[in-house]
């Protein structure tokens, strides 16, 4: 691509928002070109095509379990990240419809929790987190007496704050914890505990269109959806496959390489705290120390967010603003606003696995002049 009035290549975006979706794996494109002329039969079948796509799709379950800490007859390969939400929290919810009906989760879950929670047409109940976004752990375990299922993020998708997990479910009294790790799995080891969780092949360079359901074994989990006859009675429809495998080999490569990536990373991100907070009426959120190693948040005071995002964007960084999950409409952070955080003119920066230090150190030469370009076209 060249710039048409210059006659000069115009420079590759620089990609800042890698928690939304990585790139894909060199290892899984790899995998998945090879599986496409292997894995197109029917996994339920007897005869050769099918027996070969039923053992491809073993393999990437058992890779997968490997990878995620958990057995392979505890994964279920599902649409997306979204869809594994949805089956991991309600398929809790209706197994214990007649132990209770009330959902509690943390005030700064995914959309996707939130909105299942809702579906149910039952109670639901948002725990209050502190300054950083982290849950308010009293708070919750007060809400959860009673309740059918608890949600809890293995960390936040917007601030990277982790959440603790395994301390909360160590002290639920016998109800089940649903964790949400599509933010995490890959990048951070899972925490112990939870009954269901759910994960996004996207997130760690697999496929778009893979999600990971995960049950733990003897767990009660009762399909919230109508059954389908597959070869995994948690998920329904023609399993994909190839894309499974391709999301297996990423994750097996980025696990293998992660100790050191997430070093990188969390250097990287220091820095970027340290600089931005910097500028004038800037609000760095999160938590500074237990948070996820790629990801960062800021809000600048007197800065339209959609506005900043196109100001980068023409300047060459792809950054996320608004709600992380709702980024679409940019709408005000519920995340940030259950923090007390700036809800507007927020910038989330997040890190993958071929951000360079240069891209960082362009980010933080262009950012502050463009801040002060904003405030000025406000008259500031």
């Amino acid at each position: 691509m060249t710039n048409a009035a210059q006659g000069s290549p115009t420079p590759p975006p620089r990609y800042l928002d890698a928690a939304s979706s990585e790139p894909l794996h060199p290892a899984a494109r790899e995998t998945l070109l090879a599986a496409l002329d292997q894995g197109y039969g029917d996994p339920r079948r007897l005869h050769r095509p099918g027996r070969s796509a039923r053992l491809l799709l073993d393999n990437a379950r058992a890779v997968v379990a490997e990878g995620l800490g958990v057995r392979p007859d505890e994964v279920t390969f599902t649409a997306s990240g979204t869809d594994a939400v949805h089956r991991g929290l309600l398929g809790l919810h209706r197994a214990r419809a007649r132990v209770g009906r009330r959902i509690v989760h943390t005030a700064v879950e995914h959309s996707a929790v939130l909105h299942a929670a809702a579906w149910t047409g039952d109670d639901h109940d948002a725990a209050p987190v502190d300054a950083h976004g982290r849950v308010l752990v009293p708070e919750l375990l007060a809400r959860a007496d009673g309740a059918a299922v608890v949600a809890v993020q293995a960390a936040n998708h917007e601030v990277g704050t982790t959440q603790p997990v395994s301390e909360i479910a160590d002290r639920l009294d016998g109800v089940p914890l649903f964790m949400d790790a599509c933010a995490s799995a890959g990048r951070t080891p899972l925490p112990h505990g939870w009954s269901a969780a759910a994960a996004s092949a996207h997130k760690w360079g697999g496929p778009a269109g893979v999600g990971v359901l995960l049950v733990r074994k003897g767990v009660r989990w009762s399909s919230p959806f109508p059954r389908d006859d597959r070869v995994d009675d948690r998920t329904s429809g023609f399993e994909n496959v190839p894309a499974a495998l391709g999301a297996a080999a990423a994750l097996q490569a980025v696990v293998a390489e992660r100790a050191s990536l997430n070093a990188r990373h969390a250097a990287l991100v220091d820095r970027v705290r340290a600089s931005v907070a910097r500028i004038p009426d800037t609000d760095v959120v999160g938590d500074p120390v237990d948070r996820l190693p790629h990801l960062v948040t800021f809000s600048f005071l007197y800065v339209d967010g959609e506005a900043l995002v196109h100001a980068l964007d023409r300047r060459g960084f792809g950054i996320a603003s608004g709600s992380a999950c709702t980024a679409s409409t940019l709408a005000p952070s519920h995340v940030l606003a259950a923090m007390g955080a700036l809800t507007h003119g927020n910038v989330r920066l997040s890190l993958g696995r071929n951000t360079t230090e240069a891209d960082v150190d362009a980010f933080l030469e262009v950012l502050p002049s463009t801040v002060a370009d904003l405030r000025a076209d406000v008259g500031l």
